[in-house]
């Protein structure tokens, strides 16, 4: 079956779909974005997400394009006729079409709406996942808001190729100090060696995950103790446990970090347990 996308109004053939070259995403990144994981043809940590879109709408000045409601309707019909049942939806929303200038276009531009939805191998993932992976360390060079989930992901697309480049799954961001921020499209976390979980709070510049916020629901429920500060490169490799979360990686284990083993160089217990309840918990809870 060939996949549909949503593009202003309309579903297409996905090979087919386009916006205009004058698109301010296109040409400015003027926009933001979302993605849900898909459980059994249902939006997983719904509210989260949707939150998170209008935070970073208002941030931008972007007027939400339609209601709540119309937005996820939008979004399902999108999932079903793209037949996927495990997988992600993605959702992109732009300034809109206009002649180019820096400058906002006129008021009452209507933003642009992108909605495509693929079905993922989870079996591979969770696979992946029980083997633990790779993660190597990049300077963050990235903007002064990465609160905001905006579609400039250039800084991000080239830790993730450097990254690939030295057979690593994911590559975490360094700032000046030696600190780690996040990864390139993850929430980095560690467990310490007092047995303690790290992960860097939310007011420094970094993105306010949403798998990360259920995790941390998960850990106050199960009475693991959490130090919200930020860690450095050596601390992260002298870690117990090494880990990081994501909307289509869950709670992914990192076995090393720029080649140096992590505790045994396996899958460590804590990361272990926090994907077999992050998952349990967003399947139940999908709508």
């Amino acid at each position: 079956m060939s996949r549909v996308a949503y593009v202003n109004g309309q579903y297409q053939p996905h090979g087919q779909a386009t916006v205009h070259i004058e698109d301010r995403g296109f040409q400015f990144a003027d926009g933001v974005y979302e993605v849900w994981a898909v459980f059994d043809g249902r939006l997983a940590d719904y509210e989260g997400h949707m939150t998170r879109l209008g935070r970073s709408l208002s941030e931008l000045r972007i007027p939400a394009p339609m209601t709540k409601e119309a937005l996820t309707r939008v979004l399902r019909e999108t999932i079903r006729r793209n037949r996927v049942r495990d997988g992600l939806v993605y959702l992109q929303i732009t300034r809109g079409t206009a002649r180019r200038d820096h400058a906002f276009p006129a008021e009452g531009t209507p933003p642009s709406v992108i909605v495509t939805a693929k079905n993922l191998n989870y079996p591979r993932s969770e696979a992946q996942a029980a083997k633990g992976v790779a993660v190597v360390t990049q300077p963050d060079i990235r903007w002064g808001r990465c609160d905001i989930k905006t579609v400039g992901l250039l800084p991000n697309v080239l830790a993730k190729q450097a990254a690939k480049e030295r057979g690593a799954a994911e590559a975490w961001f360094v700032d000046e100090t030696g600190l780690v921020t996040e990864g390139s499209s993850t929430n980095a976390w560690i467990v310490d060696q007092d047995g303690k979980l790290r992960t860097r709070d939310t007011q420094a510049n970094i993105l306010r995950g949403v798998t990360r916020a259920a995790v941390l629901d998960i850990l106050a429920s199960e009475g693991f103790e959490l130090d919200e500060r930020p860690f450095s490169v050596d601390e992260a490799k002298a870690a117990r446990e090494a880990f990081y979360t994501s909307a289509s990686g869950f709670v992914t284990p990192a076995i090393s970090i720029d080649g140096a083993k992590i505790g045994d160089g396996k899958p460590g217990p804590v990361a272990t347990r926090l994907r077999a309840r992050y998952i349990e918990a967003a399947r139940r809870d999908a709508i």
